[in-house]
């Protein structure tokens, strides 16, 4: 029977809850033992040292958005057999301070990251942009999508007569980007009075000229949020953070049949076929312009509705990802 530890900083933190808690009931189903570990931040080597025992129990140990040193790396290395690295963020910088400046780039996080690729067997890259920067440094680099279980999302539950609903959903620390289109949404809400901006957070933003509908986020409630409107949108400035994001807000908008305005930026570009399930906005303009298409039609929202519920089901389907992170650790272990 063989054994895998997922490791991460946080296994309450949305991007390990989606790429590697949705994975433990199919290796388990398939025979596997599975730990699933916090990672302390900081205390490096030491952190691994004290793990050297778990990390021999192991046929895989996967690890999750962690960087290591060198030393530590070798350190993993020397005490597991088989490694794989998981990431589906940009890690190897750190998100700009304030919009419209470069992300963070420090020479002592890009040797952390190419360190920590050059001592796995396998990079797993939630999209194109991630593996291109894992490559040369890598063995191996395979995109794994981040991915999502459709039949939890309903279609949208408004009708063609409802008030308009523009819906966002992330983290308080993202609503920076939301703030990127409050000039275009402010000119919307001036020709359309009954348009609302639906907002599903644990903060929301202060927006008197807007019609704002604060929805608290939880993991219960968030598909039925989303079945309450009808646009998503995923603005992000153009950097080299936001370019690795894995746009997994606009699957969700996907799954509930909603069409999509977002910035072309990184993965989003895989996600939103422009005209087909959605559009692109590089500028307040073309914010502009796009949302007003999809709030005067309701027919193109349907179409458009449809197409992105038939995309993400055939590219980003659950069991598709589930099943290759299976045959990827699988291989591994067998080795």
């Amino acid at each position: 029977m063989p054994n895998a530890v997922l490791l991460g900083y946080d296994p309450n933190q949305p991007s390990f809850r989606h790429r590697m808690q949705s994975l433990v009931a199919t290796l388990e189903a398939a025979g596997w033992q599975v730990r699933v570990e916090r990672y302390p931040k900081g205390r490096y080597g030491l952190r691994s040292w004290e793990r050297r025992e778990l990390f021999g129990w192991a046929h895989v140990v996967v690890l999750h958005q962690i960087k290591m040193s060198g030393i530590e790396a070798r350190l993993v290395a020397a005490s597991s057999r088989h490694r794989v690295f998981d990431l589906d963020d940009a890690i190897y910088v750190r998100k700009p301070r304030r919009l419209g400046e470069p992300a963070d780039d420090s020479v002592w996080r890009r040797r952390k990251f190419i360190a920590t690729c050059r001592s796995v067997d396998v990079v797993a890259a939630g999209n194109e942009v991630l593996a291109r920067a894992a490559r040369p440094a890598a063995r191996e680099v395979l995109i794994l999508p981040t991915s999502i279980d459709v039949s939890c999302y309903q279609a949208t539950t408004l009708g063609a007569d409802a008030a308009p609903t523009i819906a966002w959903i992330g983290s308080p620390e993202n609503l920076v980007y939301l703030e990127m289109i409050r000039p275009a949404l402010a000119r919307l809400a001036a020709r359309h009075p009954a348009l609302k901006v639906r907002v599903i957070c644990s903060a929301f933003p202060d927006w008197p000229e807007i019609q704002l509908e604060r929805v608290p986020w939880s993991a219960a409630t968030e598909a039925a949020s989303l079945a309450a409107a009808h646009i998503g949108v995923m603005p992000l400035s153009d950097d080299a953070w936001a370019r690795g994001k894995c746009a997994f807000k606009l699957l969700q908008y996907m799954a509930a049949s909603l069409p999509c305005v977002a910035s072309p930026v990184g993965a989003n570009t895989e996600a939103v076929i422009d005209g087909f399930n959605g559009y692109h906005a590089g500028n307040l303009e073309e914010w502009e312009r796009n949302l007003e298409r999809l709030i005067d039609s309701a027919q193109l929202r349907a179409q458009f509705g449809a197409n992105g519920r038939r995309h993400v089901v055939e590219r980003y389907a659950l069991g598709v990802y589930r099943d290759n992170y299976l045959a990827l650790l699988t291989r591994l272990a067998a080795d």
